[in-house]
């Protein structure tokens, strides 16, 4: 029992490996407009591979993805109805959405509006190359 105790012991005072350096925020990270405009959607919304959802769906590879097609999130009925009808995210698609989201697929619970349409492209822009 006594060794135990010790192993015990020494096992809580030895030092811990480091843990990986956090990174730091895109807002201090990055220049790019697309960036920039992506720390209003990152809320939300992940760009990271393998990332669970947060309170949006994750962002990495949505070009070319099913609207409401993340298995698993929660979607609204709107959004997966668009879905079904073969409504694809592409530089269009998003635009619109991202200018208007009601007005782009009524019904949808996203309450975010995109701002300009130059700060949109750039967001569209940045979202294809990063994922």
């Amino acid at each position: 029992m006594l060794n135990l105790w010790f192993l015990l012991t020494i096992l809580a005072a030895a030092p811990t490996a480091p843990s990986a350096p956090t990174p730091a925020p895109v807002a201090q990270t990055v220049a790019d407009p697309g960036a920039r405009a992506f720390q209003r959607c990152a809320a939300c919304h992940s760009v990271r591979a393998n990332a669970h959802d947060d309170i949006g769906p994750n962002l990495r590879d949505v070009f070319g993805r099913r609207v409401g097609a993340v298995s698993g999130y929660p979607y609204s009925d709107s959004l997966r109805a668009a879905g079904r009808r073969g409504m694809v995210w592409n530089a269009t698609t998003l635009d619109r959405f991202l200018a208007d989201p009601e007005a782009a697929i009524p019904g949808t619970a996203m309450p975010y509006q995109g701002g300009s349409a130059a700060e949109r492209a750039a967001l569209i822009a940045w979202l294809r190359r990063t994922g």
